[in-house]
Order: structure tokens, then sequence, then C-alpha cells
């Protein structure tokens, strides 16, 4: 007389989804924190353009990049122009100082001063 094979013990489905939680919640912090960077990227190519826009049309690029970026993001930014190049460095948010600093993104644009404007 044979035995019949048993299926899984009760509950172990139960403790290996438990078990699992941990990873899970890990990878879940790592992709919404990779997705943070990705949208600091954005917004900062698009503060950079917004000044280089800026400073080929005779305005001050500095101001305008600043300007573009939102309000959450312009303590976090550092921005700086200088002859048609438009610089926006920005930490993206993260739990720790630490991991903000070292993820953070830049992008540059560049322009020329219109044509008679003596720059």
């Amino acid at each position: 007389m044979g035995m019949a094979p048993r299926g899984p013990a009760p509950g172990q489905a139960s403790v290996e989804l438990l078990a699992a939680l941990p990873a899970l919640a890990l990878a879940a912090a790592l992709a919404l924190q990779l997705l943070l960077v990705g949208y600091s990227l954005t917004i900062a190519d698009g503060a950079a353009e917004a000044g280089a826009l800026a400073g080929a049309s005779g305005r001050d690029a500095r101001n305008a990049a600043r300007g573009a970026l939102p309000g959450w993001a312009r303590g976090r930014s550092r921005v700086s122009a200088d002859g048609g190049r438009v610089k926006v460095e920005l930490r993206p948010p993260a739990p720790l100082g630490a991991v903000a600093d070292a993820l953070t993104v830049s992008s540059e644009a560049w322009s020329r001063s219109p044509k008679g404007s003596g720059r």
C-alpha cells in the first residue's frame, strides 16, 4: 500500500509570502527611487533648456532656469549660467541626504547671445 503524495503543508504559502515581503518592499523602494531620479533629470533638462532659450533672447538665463523648476526642486538645485552655457544640478528626493547627494543629476544647454547685443 502506497501513500498518496501530499501537497504543501497548510499555511506554508502564508509563511513564504511573509518571508518575501522585505524583499518586495526593497524592490519597490528601489524602483521608486529610480523613478524619482528619472523625473529629476527630466526637470533639470527642461530648466536648462528654458535658461538657454532665455539667454538667447537676451534675458537672464539663470533666473529663467530657476523659474522653470517646480517649487520643491528650487531648494535642491544649483543653477549656473555663463557665456551661453546653462547648467542645472538637482538632488532628487531620497530618504537619506547621502543617497540624494550620490544620485545628483545635472543637465546643460547652450545658446548664443542675440546678434547686436554686444555679448
